[in-house]
């Protein structure tokens, strides 16, 4: 198939991808056509299946790049303490979600639009992502650092409040980002029982 005169795969490429994003967090995934995310490119339907396979693949790879990009971005010394693994955590948390507002909503809401297949292949992404917090609360019971009976509940809790900062918070507003990532830790270090 021909490709439009004068487009570009890594232009044009990227611009359907963030047209995706953008329409689904905006208007949610069954509620955007394909139509609707070429009209916002400037390129005729189409010409989308130069680009993406179909809406699904489109949305999947959305939530994959997503899930790959902040566990590429994670990191953890257990040489640390792991008190200090966990405010890491909470700090790196927070301020990587907010910097993505729409692929954090998307991530999060549209997982009921995934087949099967693809839902399976991002929850394991989720669950490598939330493996690695339930170790820094696991090495802390060890040590005597945290009070946690559930590591696993405690892991599903803390990433739900810290997620929850993207749904109400706003640059500019009464406090600023590294503020409320403090309130949060102390937050979340009263929570595991840490001093």
């Amino acid at each position: 198939m021909a490709r439009t005169a004068g487009s570009h795969s890594d232009i044009t490429g990227p611009r359907v991808r963030d047209a995706a994003l953008r329409l689904f967090a905006e208007r949610g995934y069954a509620a955007v056509s394909m139509r609707a995310i070429a009209g916002e490119v400037g390129v005729q339907a189409g010409a989308l299946y130069n680009y993406t396979p179909d809406k699904q693949s489109l949305l999947f790879d959305l939530m994959e790049g997503h899930m790959t990009e902040l566990l590429g971005a994670s990191a953890d010394d257990p040489g640390q303490s792991p008190h200090d693994r966990l405010q890491d955590f909470v700090s790196f948390h927070i301020a990587f979600h907010h910097a993505r507002p729409d692929a954090v909503f998307i991530a999060y809401m549209e997982l009921r639009n995934l087949t099967p297949e693809n839902f399976a292949r991002i929850e394991a992404l989720r669950r490598r992502y939330e493996d690695g917090l339930e170790a820094i609360l696991r090495a802390g019971v060890a040590q005597g650092d945290f009070d946690v009976a559930d590591t696993k509940i405690a892991t599903l809790a803390i990433i739900a409040m810290l997620t929850g900062v993207n749904t109400w918070f706003r640059d500019g507003g009464r406090l600023s980002l590294d503020e409320v990532i403090a309130q949060y830790w102390g937050m979340v270090r009263r929570a595991v029982g840490a001093a």
